[in-house]
């Protein structure tokens, strides 16, 4: 049971036989889970299905789903690195439903009640036990403070937590052994992206981190009108709850609506741009989940955003690096691209810079010379994703959730306004934000921080090259080479010299007792060393058999 949480064996099974159920026996198999949990062969046989009823990505959407709310969340996520998926299961897992029947009222009263120390009724004015909205994490409530304030309450689910720490318990299980069983090591680090999840999943599950994004939010565009963040109310969030203003307002694609209300969509699709550019490309700091449920338009056009659950970071070196691929695109430098894609760790320093190369000027000469209004950010992330998957290109999950970010505000835009052209509005942006880069507001920073690491390495390097030089005078001066992906070799290679050794002297040892068991007196009452013959004979027959069995339950790896 190695790599196996014996507690979790029930959960293993459960999601083990819905993995077979939708056609993933093999992977099941490939695993080492179908012996090591005991699974009945019969599973095995039921799994077929004919191929023309539902694709291997459905599959896989429809097994996420009914994994619960920790995979829905995984396949949501997955659905953004086209780095990681080919295209058909991206475009399926951004399908993936996270509506479920809302949880008993008496529950959210605990949960409240647990989370503020006080009875929901001394706690609020009033409270509408039906929820506005459910989802596999949390349910919202509108209700109002002692103060006539109207707020909506967000609930985390009972034992959603524990349900989430065991699930990514056994997903941590599930990448060490896909690590050590499949060729994907070769490729991906698992055990990492598992890692990177599982931070991303957690961090949901505190509210007061969602909080302290719309506070953040907030205050990066104090100063600008056209754009309205509900305020927190923190002496009644917690870990658990969530209380913040209610905001009334048409949702920003009911265009019926908003025509009716006499709005300009033209401003609204410019204001939309200019949060999404100002957020990215100014603040570095900007809201992942743009969709129309999240944006309402309120009085005087202004733009109220909610929920902030999911948000991504741009570091100055993170939009440098994307204003300088920027620059090679537009000048159609292939090489360039693929230049700039190795600075900034997205390619391997030694890809295969020809074929990445010529993917890129492909795509470089099927957008050359057209006008930006005829160029669609849905349809060029749709030419990159392949791109990305066939060669690796590892790029932040902030990156994917900005380009996701990108293509859901695109279409805000285009369905307010049909001739919207969001690379338009942003060149004018990026223009002014190349300039910037060139300030010493902006690279003196860099430049002081290397100018102090330089004269740090100045100061300390009489003292070290004097610690050197005593050092190879006294013959204490060594070299070492420490390689990590030998380690896990060298082990293997020493487990299997050791059964090598003890299989070939136990095999001597049981021929030369054999050999000596005809020429002994086995009339009885048997002598001393006919007993120690004899017994030693059987001794060394046991443990040549539990060399074999370790040898078959160790699956053959030795």
């Amino acid at each position: 049971m190695s790599l196996l949480t014996p507690r979790h064996l029930n959960r293993y099974r459960q999601i083990a036989e819905i993995m077979i159920s939708h056609g993933f026996g093999a992977i099941v198999t490939q695993l080492g889970l179908a012996r090591r949990l005991d699974l009945p062969g019969r599973l095995f046989r039921r799994q077929e299905v004919r191929p023309d009823e539902i694709t291997p990505a459905e599959h896989v959407r429809l097994a996420l789903e009914e994994l619960g709310p920790t995979f829905v969340k995984l396949g949501q996520i997955l659905s953004t690195r086209p780095d990681l998926l080919p295209p058909a299961y991206l475009v399926e897992l951004a399908r993936l439903q996270d509506q479920v029947p809302p949880m008993p009222w008496e529950s959210v009263q605990a949960c409240i009640e647990n989370e503020l120390g006080l009875p929901v009724e001394e706690i609020f004015a009033t409270f509408d036990k039906t929820p506005l909205a459910a989802a596999s994490l949390a349910q919202v409530h509108v209700a109002t403070l002692p103060g006539g304030q109207e707020v909506v309450v967000k609930v985390q689910r009972l034992n959603v937590e524990k349900s989430i720490n065991l699930d990514l318990d056994i997903l941590y299980d599930f990448a060490r052994l896909a690590q050590e069983r499949t060729p994907l090591s070769d490729t991906y680090d698992l055990v990492g992206l598992t890692e990177e999840f599982s931070v991303a999943l957690k961090s949901e599950l505190d509210y007061r981190r969602e909080g302290r994004n719309a506070d953040r939010f907030r205050a990066n565009f104090a100063k600008e009108s056209y754009l309205y963040v509900p305020r927190v109310y923190w002496d009644y969030t917690t870990r658990r709850v969530l209380v913040q203003e209610r905001i009334s307002g048409i949702k920003i694609d009911d265009i019926e609506a908003l025509d009716a209300a006499g709005y300009d969509r033209h401003k609204l699709a410019l204001t939309s741009a200019r949060i999404i550019i100002k957020e990215v490309f100014e603040d570095g700091f900007f809201h992942a989940d743009p969709h129309p449920g999240n944006l309402l338009v309120m009085p005087n056009e202004v733009i109220g955003v909610m929920d902030f659950g999911t948000v991504g970071y741009m570091s100055r070196q993170d939009r440098a690096g994307l204003m300088r691929l920027f620059i090679v695109a537009v000048q159609l430098d292939a090489a360039g691209i693929v230049d700039q894609l190795v600075r900034m760790g997205v390619a391997d320093h030694r890809p295969n810079r020809e074929a990445l190369q010529r993917d890129i000027r492909r795509l470089l000469v099927k957008y050359h010379g057209q006008a930006l209004t005829d160029i669609s950010a849905p349809e060029l992330l749709e030419e990159i994703r392949p791109i990305a998957y066939r060669h690796h290109l590892r790029l932040p999950s902030d990156l994917w959730l900005l380009a996701k970010t990108l293509v859901i505000m695109e279409g805000v835009g285009k369905k307010l306004d049909p001739e919207f052209d969001i690379f338009a509005v942003a060149e004018t942006h990026m223009r002014r934000l190349l300039w910037r880069m060139w300030l010493p507001t902006e690279w003196g920073p860099s430049v002081l921080n290397t100018a102090t690491s330089w004269g740090d390495l100045l100061m300390n390097f009489p003292r070290q090259t004097n610690r050197i030089l005593s050092q190879m005078e006294q013959g204490d001066l060594g070299l070492q080479i420490h390689v990590p992906e030998l380690s896990p070799t060298i082990n293997r290679l020493d487990r299997i010299a050791t059964r090598i050794v003890l299989g070939v002297l136990l095999a001597a040892m049981i021929v030369a007792l054999a050999m000596l068991i005809p020429v002994l007196d086995l009339t009885w009452p048997w002598s001393l060393i006919t007993w120690i013959i004899v017994t030693s004979f059987m001794v060394m027959i046991f443990l040549g058999l539990w060399l074999v069995v370790s040898i078959l339950r160790s699956g053959g790896d030795f």
